[in-house]
């Protein structure tokens, strides 16, 4: 399993769209940090709701603004050169005609699109800890939506929270995109598909807007949201099924 994650990461981060999109996210962020000091610091926790930020509350306002870039960009653009393109190119059968276990193929696969979001959401956090404590009023408490006061302490639990419920989400995208990308012919129609398919959710229940907004992870945070919990642990458990299964059985040497 070493090998092939090594293998994987080799692979990923010889892709010139896997440097040039890490490129662009830091080009984001560092945009985001430039807008919100412009702005002096003003945010929004939904379109009726305008916040002041501090040096306690920076950093969820980041990853809000992010969000939509991550799943309807980077998300779709390395998941589906992973699986897709590896395979419109040839390169995954060079990989599967060897004694590979083919569903520790899938796993290394996904382990290592997991673990560069979550690196991405590690220097994102970094990036707006400190951009909120060098650039953003000090203050020694502060509100978040629909909550008490918070010290710098539970103001970071509260943060914590904030990422990793947004850490999860992205594992449900990538879960989502992977599965399209197995089921689609291209690139194209399988990056197409994956957008399509965020979007649609929202027709389908309006509780699938976190697939469009961070926003209602604020929601989330402020009051119980158990049909959010349940939506979220459907999709990945369902999605993660149906991965192995399309896997195990596609004819990926053909």
């Amino acid at each position: 399993m070493k090998n092939l994650l090594i293998s994987e990461y080799e692979r990923t981060f010889k892709r010139k769209k896997t440097m040039i999109g890490l490129l662009i996210f830091i080009f984001v962020l560092a945009f985001e940090c430039f807008f919100l000091y412009a702005m002096g610091g003003m945010s929004f926790y939904n379109p009726e709701h305008a916040v002041q930020l501090n040096s306690i509350n920076t950093a969820p306002f980041f990853l809000r603004e992010l969000g939509i870039f991550m799943y309807f960009v980077l998300i779709p653009m390395f998941v589906v050169d992973s699986f897709n393109g590896e395979y419109s190119s040839g390169a995954l059968r060079l990989i599967l005609i060897r004694p590979q276990n083919r569903i520790k193929v899938l796993l290394a696969k996904w382990f290592v699109q997991i673990s560069i979001f979550l690196g991405m959401m590690i220097f994102t956090w970094v990036v707006a800890t400190v951009f909120g404590i060098l650039c953003m009023p000090h203050v020694e408490e502060t509100t978040f939506y629909q909550t008490g006061v918070m010290n710098p302490f539970t103001g970071a639990l509260y943060t914590l929270g904030f990422y990793g419920i947004a850490f999860v989400i992205i594992i449900a995208v990538i879960g989502l995109c992977s599965l399209i990308s197995m089921i689609m012919p291209n690139p194209i129609l399988a990056y197409a598909g994956t957008v399509v398919t965020l979007v649609g959710s929202l027709y389908i229940h309006d509780v699938f807007d976190y697939f469009l907004t961070t926003d209602s992870i604020f929601k989330v945070l402020g009051e119980s949201q158990s049909p959010f919990y349940v939506s979220l642990l459907f999709i990945i458990l369902i999605s993660s099924m149906m991965n192995i299964g399309i896997w195990k059985k596609k004819q990926w040497m053909g």
